[in-house]
């Protein structure tokens, strides 16, 4: 992998947090994410598919019943939360839930695995965590945020949508205070869902790489050949396996936080209240 011979640790870092691109400027394609991601969504697709292709009503196997406990908790909030009828929610509340834990997980694989791999297949790059690539939140969010002026003209209608954005909540009198405030709001709706995925992905992404700095350079045998080098060693383990096990929390805490919002939002977008 390349580093920075004048300052190991810094290219280290820089490596990690940088992406394989093809292209340049706006067209540019960060690979490595795009390949992740797919590959990612395809075993949560190809392993749901199977799950429900398999099913069956005697005793559910392991696997199945997994699957189902998972259906049922996100049916059960998606019922809670969503008060129109439409069936779409449920479907994308799984699939946001899913497909974002499973994104988020990559940061508990060991910091090394991957990018050595890919770097022996011939990429220069590979980041493993497509949540640490501000892309991948704002895509996700910018799907949010179209179903949310989908959803707004489909129960309220053309007319009924551009009075809730000049009349609310001041009254048609106050329109241009009205429409401002609205147009804040939503577009304040994506990119809070994106920047708070992407900023507490790419700060624990950032972690793990600093731990694994402590011993950057240092070969097997010189680990345990003074008390120093063994202290460090034990320190980085202790460290990495403590942050791991806080992360277990945050990875399926955001990809939960990312896709209650998403519900919540469409939620609003729905009402006819106003």
């Amino acid at each position: 992998m390349s580093a920075n011979s004048e300052n190991p640790v810094t290219g280290y870092i820089d490596h990690h947090l940088t992406n394989f691109e093809v292209g340049e400027g706006f067209w540019a394609l960060h690979v490595d994410t795009l390949i992740t991601s797919f590959v990612l969504g395809i075993l949560f697709a190809g392993t749901f598919w199977l799950a429900a292709r398999k099913a069956t009503a005697g005793v559910p196997g392991s696997w199945q019943n997994f699957v189902e406990m998972v259906l049922e908790f996100i049916d059960g909030l998606v019922k809670e939360s969503f008060h129109a009828k439409s069936n779409l929610i449920a479907p994308l509340a799984l699939t946001i839930f899913i497909w974002v834990f499973l994104m988020n997980f990559m940061d508990l694989v060991p910091i090394d695995w991957l990018p050595t791999l890919a770097y022996a297949l011939g990429f220069e790059y590979f980041k493993v965590v497509p949540p640490t690539n501000m892309n991948t939140t704002f895509g996700l969010s910018i799907g949010v945020f179209l179903l949310i002026i989908f959803y707004s003209l489909k129960f309220k209608g053309g007319l009924g949508y551009l009075k809730e954005l000049l009349g609310h909540p001041f009254g048609l009198w106050f329109f241009p205070a009205n429409l401002a405030l609205n147009i804040i709001e939503t577009l304040a709706k994506p990119i809070s869902l994106s920047l708070r995925l992407f900023g507490n992905l790419y700060a624990a992404e950032l972690i793990f790489v600093l731990l694994a700095t402590m011993t950057l350079g240092v070969t097997a045998p010189e680990l345990f050949s003074s008390a120093g080098n063994i202290a460090m060693f034990v320190g980085q383990v202790f460290l990495t396996t403590l942050w791991a096990i806080f992360h277990i929390l945050v990875v399926p805490l955001q990809a939960f936080i990312f896709m209650i919002l998403t519900i919540i939002y469409l939620s609003m977008a729905s009402e006819t209240d106003h």
